[in-house]
């Protein structure tokens, strides 16, 4: 047994907690309802940083944080030690959160620009060209929800590279279709590509090769990578997170952030990360005309004692993780054999194909919420209708209960 209890129960709802106490497509989730939906996790954080924040609270008095050099050279430490990866102070612009991030990464390249005297100033007309076409960004579909809203949120269109699903394998899995992104690459309003690694909600961490591909396909084109890695930690055993930084520093600008691997989305901080002067020029002056320029005085101090003492509990943590996967994996294979489970390379966001039950999956998902009392995410809102996500991150009492309630629906369903 490891130093830490992943097995504890916890208390979640009725702490104004969105996994829990939300309002679900079906209206108020009830006492009875077990949420595996939203990406957060049922477990207490490292106590490590439960005790810097516990030391904080004792001070007294929160007021405007000012980060510290040791936040950087934690971050930077961090990656040095765990992917091999240089950076540096400069590089890093801290805001409060990745979808933020996004945001402000897509508005500061696609709507700005430096003039000949060095001022950053806006494009006219949102960016558009002579003939009124949007500047466009790629998504690797299906993909995480707010992908799809930052890029409409940010007045930019849409260009889908969808994944290849493939079922011919021992395992459903899914891979980049190389052709399609080198056409939707080569559109000269195509400004970025928005990458995610690993992957949600399909569980891919890229192989080096892959992102290889991609670095090449997009240095080529013109076309940024503006890569999302905020579950780059979360490996299953046999997989290895490479930073696509490692692969083109050149050409890509980091998003990534402690909040997924030590479950502490709730205190908003993450790192925007790039080498390029004249990007980080760009973004930084798009992070104060929105004003994103304030964080938590708890998310700096956690990011600190998460990269510098929270080690050894997110190995043990991935352990658990890759324990309950594999429950689920006994469980579907064993009773539910018409449901492929997409293999889960990294994150602990589970992606089963639900094609056989031949309904949209915004009525599964409000379906088993209703009969069966347990929550999971339709694909309909990642891009890809024909499939659920299951979040795996609870103890393991609370997954083998929710497992027989999602099985106990399927099996309802298959039955109308």
């Amino acid at each position: 047994m490891g130093k830490y209890n992943f097995d504890e129960m916890t208390v979640r709802r009725g702490t104004n907690c969105v996994k829990w106490d939300a309002e679900s497509p079906a209206g108020h989730i009830g006492e009875d309802v077990i949420p595996l939906w939203v990406a957060d996790m049922d477990f207490k954080v490292a106590p490590e940083i439960t005790k810097t924040l516990r030391d904080r609270v004792d001070q007294g008095i929160f007021g405007y944080t000012h980060i510290p050099d040791s936040y950087y050279e934690s971050a930077i430490r961090w990656w040095e030690r765990r992917r091999g990866w240089h950076t540096e102070k400069d590089w890093y612009l801290p805001v409060a959160g990745i979808v933020p991030a996004m945001s402000i990464v897509i508005k500061a390249l696609t709507q700005y620009e430096i003039d000949p005297e060095g001022n950053v100033i806006e494009k006219p007309d949102h960016g558009r060209d002579s003939e009124g076409h949007l500047a466009k960004v790629i998504i690797q579909t299906p993909a995480y929800n707010c992908f799809f809203s930052s890029v409409r949120n940010d007045l930019c269109e849409l260009a889908a590279n969808p994944l290849v699903y493939d079922t011919e394998g021992d395992q459903a899995t899914w891979y980049i279709n190389f052709d399609d992104l080198e056409k939707k690459a080569a559109d000269p309003m195509t400004k970025v590509l928005l990458f995610c690694n690993p992957h949600n909600p399909c569980g891919r961490v890229w192989p080096k090769e892959d992102l290889e591909k991609v670095a090449e396909i997009c240095r080529r084109n013109g076309v940024i990578v503006i890569s999302d890695e905020i579950h780059c930690e979360l490996e299953m055993p046999g997989y290895h997170f490479t930073p696509m930084a490692t692969i083109d520093q050149d050409n890509t600008i980091t998003m990534n952030s402690p909040s997924k691997s030590f479950n502490i989305a709730g205190l908003g901080i993450s790192n925007i990360i790039t080498n390029n002067p004249e990007w980080r020029k760009l973004i930084d002056k798009v992070i104060n005309l929105w004003e994103h320029c304030d964080l938590n005085p708890f998310g700096v101090l956690a990011l600190q004692a998460a990269y510098d003492e929270g080690e050894p509990w997110l190995d043990e943590l991935k352990e658990y993780l890759h324990g309950n996967y594999k429950l689920l994996l006994d469980c579907f294979e064993n009773q539910l054999p018409q449901f492929p489970v997409s293999r889960l390379e990294g994150t602990y966001l589970v992606w089963v194909d639900v094609s056989a039950l031949r309904m949209p999956s915004e009525e599964i998902e409000k379906s088993l919420i209703e009969n069966e009392k347990v929550w999971i995410n339709g694909g309909t809102m990642y891009g890809r209708d024909g499939f659920v996500r299951i979040n795996i991150a609870c103890p393991r009492a609370r997954l083998e209960e929710g497992l027989h309630r999602i099985g106990k629906g399927f099996k309802r369903l298959l039955d109308k």
